[in-house]
């Protein structure tokens, strides 16, 4: 039974956290070595409705070093849903592709793709969630605190697409959330409500407020994200003003504990959601995020492509 990658939510907590175990192998080895190849004659191709930097590198080397290769596909190639169905493209992709990865504005065309065809589907980017993106950051996380659990991570803006996964994510591994977003921008209420009594369940806790202030008083990272995504290019005017309050800056670190970490999963907007001065701080780990994609992309091709979990030596 093929298995995709849409969601946090398609994983269990073992499978998690065989993933960050798996990418960090991986990372510490490097070995680029033809019979450590498991994924040659393998073939993934890259369904983007939205441009990339980091997910499109990171999918493609990910690929190329595990043995395998890939077709970038732009929008003027494929046209979702406008020069055919997006059904008939995933039927047509699966006879020559072992692995799509949609990069999509809606969450629902992968949903499609993935009923249509019988080659798994991994979520790069969608307006729901950012699955991969959060397995990088919980890796590097791991790597710079240790044990999760027990831990407080505080998001301090959007209650976007990243907030919705850090809410699944964060009671697989015994992380306490704690977002802080303007009124009418907090994450889903039912998304919320779920990790909730999830995180209760793993002896862990979720808050959403109001004050950035407080969100960041006992956190050992703060999470900025931009403000307006792709697509909402029109409201970023609006958007600036209702959310320059919780701009991560040196002001609001002074709120946080001295040994406070910060976090951005890129491309920022400097001078918006961050400052420059806390982006290129030497306690920032955007960039050590960014370099994460690459291990964690080997790690999710390795699961769907090469076997379960624990038949992967």
């Amino acid at each position: 039974m093929k298995r995709d990658l849409l969601s946090v939510r398609d994983l269990s907590p073992t499978e998690l956290h065989w993933l960050l175990d798996r990418s960090a192998m991986l990372k510490a080895t490097k070995s680029n070595a033809r019979e450590k190849r498991p994924l040659m004659d393998r073939t993934m191709a890259l369904l983007f409705e939205k441009p990339s930097l980091r997910t499109r590198l990171s999918f493609e080397l990910a690929m190329k070093q595990l043995g395998g290769e890939t077709v970038f596909l732009t929008p003027g190639e494929v046209g979702l849903g406008v020069r055919e169905s997006v059904a008939d493209i995933a039927r047509t992709l699966e006879a020559y592709v072992d692995v799509i990865v949609g990069r999509v504005f809606v969450h629902a065309t992968l949903n499609d793709l993935a009923r249509a065809t019988m080659v798994p589907v991994i979520n790069g980017l969608s307006d729901m969630e950012h699955p991969c993106q959060v397995l990088a950051d919980l890796l590097t996380l791991r790597e710079s605190l240790g044990e999760l659990r027990g831990r407080t991570l505080a998001y301090v803006g959007d209650g976007n697409n990243m907030v919705s996964s850090l809410l699944f994510a964060a009671p697989m591994v015994g992380m306490n959330l704690c977002i802080a977003s303007p009124d009418g921008y907090e994450p889903d209420v039912k998304i919320s409500e779920s990790a909730d009594q999830r995180a209760n369940d793993a002896g862990a806790w979720i808050e959403v407020c109001r004050d950035p202030a407080t969100a960041v008083r006992s956190a050992d990272a703060i999470y900025a994200d931009t403000w307006y995504s792709m697509g909402q290019e029109h409201e970023a005017e609006v958007r600036r003003e209702v959310f320059r309050p919780y701009q991560v800056n040196a002001e609001l670190l002074s709120s946080a504990p001295s040994n406070a970490l910060t976090m951005h999963c890129l491309p920022a907007h400097r001078g918006d959601e961050i400052t420059d001065d806390v982006l290129d701080s030497s306690t920032c780990l955007a960039f050590a995020q960014a370099a994460n994609r690459l291990h964690v992309q080997k790690a999710v091709l390795m699961w769907l492509l090469a076997g379960q979990i624990g038949a992967i030596d």
